[in-house]
């Protein structure tokens, strides 16, 4: 072991002790600069874009009975609010606050008063109900969306009180409002499965050196479609006729006459079509949008197995998927729209989908 005499013992201590002291420095000093740099913005340098919050995913039935026939609506809700200042976020003050708790037992408090006549009637009622209940409130905005349940038949017979869940497509609304401003509503149906084997093919695209896909004219067009529309300014509708109206209209112009259906040469045309046909039989949609998801077959090859697959066995490609969208709104309803900025018609409806909510 190497030995040290007393003072170059000392100067190693002296200088260990210098080492430390700098550290201390350089770390006191990151410190400053580090809560320097937190605290050298201020509230005067920032804008609030946007502040809102609310209650996700309230689930419950609503059991309604006349005599022994009992009805049901089982929803899943989302409400939330912007209120008349952002202390909340700037400040940390909370007096204007309305609990996301609160909002969850106002919501169940009007499904238990009002009932749900329809979706987008009980979303108008949550709008209204914190418009007029709540000064503070700048903006509302509710989703609701249902369990598609329908009656039992048995025989012909409806049953009274028995019910079977059919996964034919979920329907929802939306409704929102301004204080001043008009109580605007969209409704939709999304998760709607849909498959016709033929009358459907992909030809004349674009191709280059990364070009694989073949050319089609006899394919399986299959996918899930996401439709929302808008209704514009609310008014006394019948939402449930219109609904139920729309969705025939999807079905017809993706299926065609039942006798021989009718050529798809595209997704997008395919989208185009259903479009045009609910803008020219539902007069109350003012904006629709479509997204169609596709769900891709390949034929299994059977070569191998001594077989000719002509088309009887396919096997889907679930990922990845194509995907395609459009918006379509009146001209007129545009026009009178003028305000309002393309790209902010755009994200109206942008999604979310895939929302789901």
């Amino acid at each position: 072991m190497e030995k040290f005499s007393l003072p170059q013992l000392t100067t190693e201590i002296k200088a260990i002790n210098i080492v430390y002291a700098s550290l201390s420095i350089i770390q006191a000093f990151t410190e400053l600069l580090c809560n320097c740099h937190v605290f050298s913005l201020q509230i005067k340098d920032v804008e609030v874009l946007n502040c809102e919050y609310g209650k996700n995913t309230i689930k419950f039935l609503r059991l309604h009975r006349e005599g022994k026939k009992h009805f049901v609506k089982e929803v899943e809700v989302c409400t939330h609010l912007r209120l008349t200042s952002a202390q909340e976020y700037l400040d940390g003050n909370n007096s204007l606050v309305i609990p996301t708790d609160t909002i969850k037992n106002i919501v169940l408090v009007l499904a238990k008063k009002n009932g749900i006549p329809t979706l987008e009637q009980f979303a108008i009622d949550i709008c209204k109900h914190f418009m007029t209940t709540f000064c503070q409130v700048a903006y509302v905005k509710t989703y609701v969306q249902e369990v598609p349940w329908q009656r039992l038949h048995e025989n012909g017979v409806p049953h009274i009180h028995s019910f079977i869940c059919v996964p034919d497509g979920i329907r929802f609304c939306e409704a929102e409002q301004c204080r001043n401003g008009p109580l605007v509503v969209f409704a939709g149906i999304k998760d709607l499965k849909l498959m016709k084997t033929t009358q459907s093919g992909f030809e004349g695209f674009y191709k280059n050196e990364h070009t694989t896909l073949p050319e089609r004219h006899d394919r399986i067009l299959c996918g899930e479609l996401f439709c929302k529309w808008s209704y514009g300014e609310c008014k006394d509708f019948d939402f449930d006729c219109i609904w139920n109206k729309i969705r025939e209209c999807i079905l017809e112009a993706f299926a065609g006459p039942p006798d021989c259906g009718e050529y798809s040469p595209s997704y997008q045309k395919t989208v185009n079509s259903i479009q045009m046909l609910v803008l020219s039989k539902v007069s109350q949609v003012q904006v629709i949008e479509v997204i169609l998801n596709n769900t891709f077959y390949n034929v299994v090859d059977m070569k191998n197995l001594g077989l000719t697959n002509d088309k009887e066995v396919l096997v889907p490609v679930e990922t990845p998927y194509g995907s395609c969208a459009c918006t379509l709104g009146r001209k007129k309803f545009l026009e009178a729209q003028g305000h309002v900025l393309k790209d902010e018609r755009q994200s109206q409806f942008g999604l979310a989908a895939s929302q789901g909510n």
